[in-house]
């Protein structure tokens, strides 16, 4: 039932119901084994087996040690991670449909264990699960935006996380990823001379995400429109943003060239005013 509501929105009842059958067939090339029988510490025999597969990347034998061992020890020391490792065998898949399945095993995580030791790892793996999904900047940014979503409220909820650095790789790389479907569109744009809705796009990238990685087309872009559109003045400090900022840039010796030009054209103009 689980596994059906996850994919209740995205597939259909019959697609649902193939895919289950798909992935367990596909799985079920080594089936896991029992305890041996009378043994006293059965849990921590489980989860040693399901430790064991997870090194080997066998994801089924140990999600099913695992799943024994959450649905039929409920005081085990071991459940927590059990569970956790569900999700990480989910996640060792990588495919669409396991990552989702990931991404519900692991909020069930911190629903049931909410105060968790591990519950900073839940999380992260929450994100990067949403992270696997996103797609490139040309197509629909659903799950990056998810995943900036999910990464954030780990970075507020576990701040003294040692998961921390990594979260923060991810989160930049999903910024980075929204912030350049929207400079895209912004340069479609800018290519057409449809420069006010390209500025409206740029500024609305330094806004929302001003630490962009590739900010510097954005500035650069931005000053070329607001040249076109007749503000000189507006454009140039947008040129020398971007020398200022960036010391490598594809962009950089036509920003040098455009603040020559613009403030020659400066100098000029008052050496025009002073002789008349």
């Amino acid at each position: 039932m689980l596994i059906r509501s996850v994919f209740a929105r995205f597939l259909s009842p019959a697609s649902v119901l193939l895919l289950m059958v798909a992935l367990v067939t596909t799985a079920c090339g080594s089936a896991p084994k029992l305890p041996p029988a009378g043994l006293m510490e059965a849990d921590q025999w489980l989860f040693e087996r399901g430790t064991e597969s997870l090194a080997d990347r066998k994801w089924y034998t140990a999600r099913e040690y695992f799943r024994r061992l959450v649905d039929g020890f409920p005081q085990s020391a071991h459940r927590e991670d059990a569970k956790l490792g569900v999700g990480d065998t989910y996640i060792g898949e990588d495919s669409i449909e396991s990552n989702i399945l990931a991404i519900n095993e692991f909020r069930e995580f911190l629903t049931f264990f909410p105060v968790s030791r591990r519950a900073d790892y839940a999380q992260y793996k929450i994100g990067l699960a949403y992270t696997r999904q996103m797609l490139s900047p040309q197509r629909d940014q659903t799950a990056t935006k998810d995943a900036i979503r999910e990464l954030e409220l780990f970075l507020q909820r576990y701040p003294d996380s040692p998961l921390k650095t990594e979260v923060a790789t991810l989160e930049r790389t999903a910024r980075d990823r929204l912030s350049q479907s929207e400079y895209e569109i912004g340069a479609f744009y800018a290519r057409f001379n449809v420069c006010p809705g390209a500025v409206d796009r740029f500024r609305g990238i330094l806004v929302s995400d001003p630490a962009f990685t590739h900010r510097d087309g954005v500035y650069f872009q931005m000053a070329e429109c607001l040249l076109k559109l007749g503000a000189p003045a507006e454009a140039l400090p947008w040129y020398e943003r971007l020398i200022v900022e960036f010391e490598t840039s594809d962009y950089l010796e036509r920003a040098r060239k455009r603040i020559a030009e613009l403030k020659g054209g400066y100098e000029l103009a008052g050496a025009g005013g002073n002789r008349r």
